[in-house]
């Protein structure tokens, strides 16, 4: 099996490397099923360790595009339409504000305002319900679809947001895997635009999609032994620890 992964692979990457990658999409997806979100954040960390940089980005969006897709099927019917139908535009908006400019912006900054904004989300007073609606969806998708494809993981910040308009777990993973759905899908259109050759990466982005869908089926039947108010602790703390970790890599990114 390792064998005829590799004949499939780019000459970067190993066969062992694939098959850890492969099992890594299984379990990070059943992490973000289970408890709503970190397996994305787990999985481009491992990620930043194994591939080239140049495909670090391109290739977790696409297999976030198609984890987050089948977990948004799975869960169809708890999707909050409403949210989505304002979220969709400022997809658009930012991943076309970010393809004008994909150049090196100061990572450390975008790292601390992100962990920043979670922290707030999750532990600070209410937002105002304005901020919810329709013109705030926008903003928020606009924002994190920008930064999304210059850090790669603003799912936690997507998720924050989400949290702020749901309580309950399944409307809030169906429409956090709905969200991150419309913003991992124009990063395709972007680096194919930029010269990434998503051809050579296609059969390890495809076996993952696959681990990932038998992952996301394994976390959705953890997810709905949970009750909503144990979910909504969870949920914060597991938000918290991502943000600590951006400013953990924040100051380990301000130049010196």
């Amino acid at each position: 099996m390792q064998a005829l992964i590799a004949t499939l692979l780019p000459a970067e990457l190993s066969g062992l490397a694939a098959m850890a990658l492969i099992m890594a999409a299984a379990f990070t997806s059943a992490v973000t099923a289970a408890l709503g979100i970190g397996g994305g954040v787990v999985l481009l960390g491992l990620m930043a360790v194994m591939l080239p940089p140049a495909a670090i980005i391109p290739v977790h969006g696409i297999v976030q595009l198609g984890s987050n897709a089948g977990r948004a099927l799975m869960t169809l019917r708890h999707v909050n339409l409403t949210t989505l139908l304002w979220f969709s535009p400022g997809v658009i908006l930012g991943a076309w504000l970010a393809s004008l400019f994909l150049v090196d912006l100061p990572l450390h900054l975008i790292q601390l305002c992100i962990a920043g904004f979670i922290l707030l989300l999750c532990w600070g007073p209410a937002i105002p319900r304005f901020a919810t609606g329709p013109v705030g969806t926008f903003l928020a998708a606009s924002v994190t679809s920008f930064a999304s494809l210059f850090v790669g993981a603003t799912g936690p910040l997507v998720a924050a947001f989400i949290k702020q308009q749901e309580t309950r777990r399944l409307p809030t993973v169906a429409t956090f895997a709905a969200a991150m759905t419309l913003q991992h899908a124009p990063k395709a259109v972007v680096y194919g635009a930029a010269g990434f050759v998503f051809g050579d990466w296609l059969a390890l982005i495809g076996l993952m999609i696959a681990a990932g869908a038998l992952g996301t089926w394994a976390g959705l039947h953890l997810l709905a032994r949970r009750s909503d108010q144990r979910f909504a602790l969870v949920f914060n703390l597991v938000l918290t620890l991502l943000a600590a970790r951006l400013v953990w890599q924040a100051l380990g990114n301000i130049p010196a």
